[in-house]
């Protein structure tokens, strides 16, 4: 009886490790690589998404991500040529609204409608930019708006005692800051897309609600206020506010770029998202830019303008699957915008988070004034280079940097854009 014991435990330990070996055997025959390209090239973002694919890696033995850490401004260039390959990053960086769009028609990308159902309501509305045709095909995990970020000891220098609340009140406040022998405002002109900013905020105020959702479905910019738009951005370059050689000034790569200059008090302020603090904090020699002087306002009031009250334009981060990524590229979506992962971005102070109970982890003073803006804007309007198709935001961003660099006029940059389209 004894020996039939012992020899039943050598059973069922053999038994044991052959379930053991079938086991791993079985999880290395359903391995699976996701390669991940994200646009955090800089900390803490940059170790953040290292550590949430080491964590998820550990909880999913069969999983293997490679993180591919990329510059933002190659997204537009590196993304369309590698969805056209046969071997596409399985997960990206993606900003929603006309550009997915286009990759969707294209067949490029994963419908994760299926995959997200159980879950998809922790993000709540914030999930509808990713949507194409009332299927989901991305993921947020950052929403914010645009606003200017300035510097208040130089405001108090050159006199200014309070943000300019109107468009007119931001000239008189450049004029002070010129006098003052500060530089007014930063921009990346190198890399466009920061030029945009400006004629499409201007549009936000002058462009009924109406006008502007109607504008990247019909492609029509016959309405005056375009116009109007860029007449006011040819007001603002005429003004001369930018730093000296800013039209060769990257946005975000370098002491030098736009947000250095700001991180390293160069100039007083800048357009710029709600990414804005995390960049400039990296680009300075103690990586905290410049601390408590630091501010936000919300883009002026443009009197006689047709655009909604309190509008805001803006957008939000997310991530797309390619076509044949596994189903385990959905399943780390899930991770990343899950409440506790949320949290943990939300305190990094660089976002402002989207799953529900996640928000309160925002402790800088800055970033919650602007989430309290994007929460309490009644219309938020999507970048309009991201809100159009590849082809019409690519064309926008070409033509207003053109204006900025002297080579094209308010009409010529609405013809541009409208025959684009075409």
């Amino acid at each position: 009886m004894r020996r039939w014991k012992v020899g039943a435990a050598v059973l069922v330990v053999g038994l044991g490790a052959l379930f053991a070996g079938l086991t791993v055997a079985n999880a290395r025959s359903n391995a699976v690589t996701i390669e991940w390209w994200h646009n955090a090239t800089a900390e803490p973002g940059k170790s953040f998404w290292q550590t949430v694919a080491n964590e998820y890696m550990k909880a999913h033995p069969n999983v293997t991500i490679k993180v591919v850490p990329t510059q933002n401004e190659q997204f537009n260039t590196k993304i369309p040529i590698a969805l056209q390959s046969n071997d596409p990053p399985d997960l990206f960086q993606n900003w929603g609204g006309g550009q997915l769009t286009d990759q969707v028609k294209a067949k490029k990308i994963l419908d994760l409608t299926k995959l997200t159902k159980s879950w998809i309501g922790n993000i709540g509305g914030a999930a509808a930019g990713w949507q194409v045709g009332g299927k989901q095909y991305g993921i947020p995990y950052n929403l914010g708006i645009v606003g200017f970020w300035y510097n208040k000891a130089l405001f108090k220098k050159a006199g200014i005692s309070s943000p300019p609340k109107t468009w007119a009140a931001l000239f008189a406040d450049v004029s002070k800051l010129k006098n003052a022998g500060i530089t007014p405002i930063a921009i990346g002109a190198k890399d466009r897309w920061p030029d945009a900013f400006y004629w499409d905020y201007l549009a936000v105020r002058l462009c009924s609600k109406k006008v502007l959702q109607q504008s990247a479905l019909t492609y029509n910019f016959s309405d005056k206020c375009w116009l109007r738009a860029g007449e006011q951005t040819q007001k603002l370059i005429d003004a001369e506010p930018f730093q000296e050689g800013f039209l060769g000034t990257p946005a975000q790569q370098g002491a030098s770029s736009s947000a250095g200059l700001m991180g390293n008090a160069k100039a007083a302020m800048e357009l710029q998202g709600h990414w804005n603090p995390g960049v400039m904090n990296s680009l300075s020699p103690s990586k905290k830019g410049i601390g408590k002087a630091l501010g936000w306002f919300p883009f002026p009031a443009v009197p006689g303008g047709k655009g909604v009250p309190g509008a805001a334009m803006g957008g939000g981060d997310g991530f797309a699957c390619s076509l044949k990524a596994p189903v385990e590229c959905a399943d780390f979506l899930k991770y990343i915008v899950s409440t506790p992962v949320q949290k943990r971005w939300g305190a990094l102070n660089i976002g402002l988070p989207v799953a529900k109970g996640s928000q309160s982890s925002v402790k800088d003073p800055n970033l919650k004034a602007l989430l309290v803006g994007r929460n309490a804007s009644p219309f938020i309007q999507t970048y309009l280079d991201i809100a159009y198709s590849t082809k019409v935001g690519q064309a926008l961003d070409s033509a207003i940097a053109d204006q900025f660099a002297g080579a094209m006029s308010p009409e010529d940059v609405v013809k541009a854009i409208a025959d684009s389209a075409k």
